[in-house]
């Protein structure tokens, strides 16, 4: 965060309740353990769970091809492992990526209802 947003931040601060300010400070920027544990949470956490078992599944998978690739003398065989390997570590990197996205779409939501959040406040200091 930039000066000024520390600056606007703070003003927003002085104008709200504890409770108002309680809540504020819980929809702040999270760091990024904390954006991969709320991908576990919410309502497609369901989803993100799959995702993950599939991302364990994919590195087993790629894991005992490697095995396979190292015993093998046969540089046919050996390709043919490494192949394998190399296609469960891209998978594995399709799904991290969606992954990324899915923590940018939750950074993105945040930010938004926090905008929204700050709108109502003013538009209540109006009324």
């Amino acid at each position: 965060m930039n000066k000024s947003d520390q600056e606007i931040d703070e003003l927003i601060q002085q104008a709200l309740t504890k409770e108002e300010a309680a809540y504020f400070d819980q929809m702040g920027q999270q760091n990024i353990p904390e954006q991969l544990f709320g991908l576990l949470k919410g309502k497609n956490s369901w989803m993100n769970w799959v995702v993950f078992g599939m991302h364990m599944i994919f590195l087993g998978v790629a894991v005992w091809t490697f095995m396979h690739m190292l015993e093998t003398d046969v540089i046919g065989d050996k390709l043919e492992w490494m192949f394998y390997t190399i296609a469960c570590f891209l998978v594995m990197v399709m799904l991290k990526l969606w992954g990324w996205n899915q923590m940018d779409k939750n950074a993105t939501i945040r930010e938004i209802k926090r905008l929204e959040y700050q709108i109502s406040l003013l538009r209540r200091e109006q009324k």
